[in-house]
């Protein structure tokens, strides 16, 4: 069997374990996400336009907003530009083998349904975001804006190869660092004194948890089905690193080292670090409890020892990685 072929059973193969957890994946379309009529909405957090007292309380998000660093209003800028970017994701995931092969977005299947309701959760984040940073003035929205549809311009590529088992790994790992990255922006803006955006941070932060716990026990149902599969599109994604969301959104545009810029904030002022990354990994390798699987093949046997020392190879290269004397602020007025 050559490469091409090889790749193609494997995909042939993932969608049918695929297939066999459809049930499960309705099952918690039901008991994970919410109904639109019971969520919250971005209007809950922002100042209600319809009432006399409207520009009084935007006088006072501005107020509120007047003292956050400008580092932090960067990184807040950052994470709600990837929030924007989910038409890339939902159609990302509709491509993967097994999830939507029939190519209906109105299927009853499990994984139609959740890649709908997971997306219609996920963009309000976006909007409320966009509409906090409209009303405080800190942020140069065109500029904003921009990057926004550069990205979405751009596109996605988290390099999982159409394969259903590497997109649900990178999608644990990614939202869990969503939620670090949006519960320390909260934290932070408590320490500024909005706790307003404090509070914002943390609802956004909760739809992420549960979003991560719903990746996180689609993938173990396939370590339990498929253990070796499991284990080889594990260390697969990991060989190759987790690419953020957002990582295009400069290319090919005026500024193409922008995320970068984003990147080094988040790193210096704690938002998101080469630590988070090696303790997602660790988090990750414990609860598919990747070190303990029994019945796998040689190569994935393999696999599995490089899995059990990745953490502690990461934390390593954080523990030796320097903060960023000089950063860049992007998006500012």
């Amino acid at each position: 069997m050559n490469k091409s072929e090889n790749i193609n059973y494997e995909l042939e193969k993932n969608a049918e374990v695929i297939n066999q957890i459809d049930d499960f994946v309705t099952e918690t379309v039901g008991t994970t996400l919410m109904d639109p009529d019971d969520c919250w909405q971005p209007t809950d957090f922002l100042p209600d336009m319809s009432q006399p007292d409207a520009l009084d309380q935007v006088r006072l998000l501005r107020e509120r907003a007047a003292g956050i660093p400008d580092t932090l209003i960067t990184s807040l800028v950052g994470n709600m530009i990837t929030e924007e970017a989910l038409p890339s994701y939902q159609t990302y995931f509709n491509m993967l083998a097994g999830v939507n092969d029939e190519g209906s977005l109105t299927s009853e299947r499990g994984w139609v349904k959740w890649t709908k309701a997971w997306t219609a959760e996920e963009n309000r984040h976006g909007d409320l975001l966009n509409k906090y940073l409209y009303l405080s003035g800190r942020a140069d929205m065109r500029k904003v804006e921009q990057t926004i549809h550069r990205l979405i311009y751009n596109g996605f590529d988290p390099r999982s190869e159409k394969d259903p088992y590497q997109a649900i790994i990178y999608t644990s790992f990614q939202e869990r660092a969503t939620k670090i990255s949006h519960v320390n922006t909260g934290k932070l803006a408590d320490k500024a004194g909005d706790t307003v955006l404090g509070k914002i941070c943390k609802q956004i932060a909760g739809d992420e948890a549960r979003h991560e716990k719903a990746y996180k026990s689609f993938m173990s149902e396939i370590f339990k089905i498929d253990p070796s599969g499991a284990m080889l599109a594990f260390e697969k994604m990991m060989r190759k690193q987790i690419v953020m969301p957002a990582v295009l959104m400069g290319e090919g545009g005026k500024n193409p080292t922008i995320f970068d810029q984003f990147s080094a904030i988040t790193q210096k002022v704690g938002i998101y670090t080469g630590w988070d990354y090696a303790r997602i990994i660790d988090h990750l390798v414990k609860l598919w409890q990747v070190e303990t699987a029994t019945g796998l093949n040689d190569v994935a046997a393999k696999a599995q020892e490089y899995l059990a020392g990745l953490s502690a190879r990461y934390s390593r290269l954080a523990d030796r990685m320097k903060t960023p004397d000089e950063i860049s602020l992007a998006w500012l007025k």
